[in-house]
């Protein structure tokens, strides 16, 4: 009688002879439907190399991206569109420096170098990505004393409208990319269950800040919140 060991031997031979059933082989990737949603978080000049709040390796998800944009019927962007002395950047708040938190009216937020701000250079997408199909960039952070990493709600619980948007197309499943990993993508998706839909985040198309523990402390709080963490390769297609 043939162990487990021996039956999956004979199918990786079986598979590079080509005899294997496509269906077969390709069990446990995850199809993309109609249902599904690209959300593309924030990658603007500001979070790539040379960027004024610059994510180290921000910029090798750009290909990673461009090639999942190509798999979805669906892609929407965001992009943080900050004022002039938004209440996140420490150059707004007297004696303090980035990455030091005050507390406001929403609770805790971290301060920033300036970033993003309207109309600049470093508030623009990358002009490396290649969606042209895009239906919808989202603008978020604009409002001068709210903060907004996520693309569902700004930091005082507002909604941006996203999740109706989605909702009304019918789009059920999001998966998301882009920066960085423990804030913006982090936070989107944690609003995305709460905001009932299936949320996946795709690992190798994100990329983290990760200021004192945040990288992990965000994959945490994902998992537990029922976010699944896959890998590009993950998807079929």
């Amino acid at each position: 009688m043939l162990d487990r060991r021996q039956v999956l031997a004979g199918l990786g031979t079986i598979a590079a002879a080509g005899l294997l059933p496509k269906a077969l082989w390709a069990a446990g990737k995850i199809s993309l439907d109609r249902t599904s949603v690209l959300v593309v978080i924030d990658v603007q000049n500001c979070f790539l190399p040379g960027g004024s709040l610059a994510v180290k390796d921000g910029d090798k998800v750009v290909p990673v991206i461009n090639a999942l944009a190509k798999k979805f019927p669906d892609v929407v962007m965001t992009q943080d569109w900050h004022t002039p002395g938004h209440v996140s950047f420490a150059s707004t708040h007297s004696g303090k420096k980035p990455f030091e938190t005050i507390d406001l009216k929403y609770g805790k937020q971290v301060l920033w170098p300036d970033h993003c701000v309207q109309g600049t250079d470093g508030a623009g997408l990358s002009k490396d990505l290649a969606i042209p199909q895009a239906e919808l960039i989202l603008r978020k952070g604009y409002n001068k004393d709210t903060d907004s990493y996520s693309a569902f709600n700004e930091a005082d619980g507002r909604s941006t409208g996203l999740a109706s948007y989605l909702k009304a197309r019918k789009l059920q499943r999001v998966f998301l990319a882009g920066l960085a990993t423990d804030f913006c993508v982090a936070w989107s998706a944690l609003d995305a269950r709460k905001a009932g839909f299936d949320t996946y985040v795709i690992e190798d198309g994100c990329r983290g800040i990760d200021t004192g523990g945040s990288l992990a402390k965000a994959w945490a709080d994902m998992a537990k919140a029922g976010v699944k963490r896959i890998q590009s390769s993950d998807l079929a297609g």
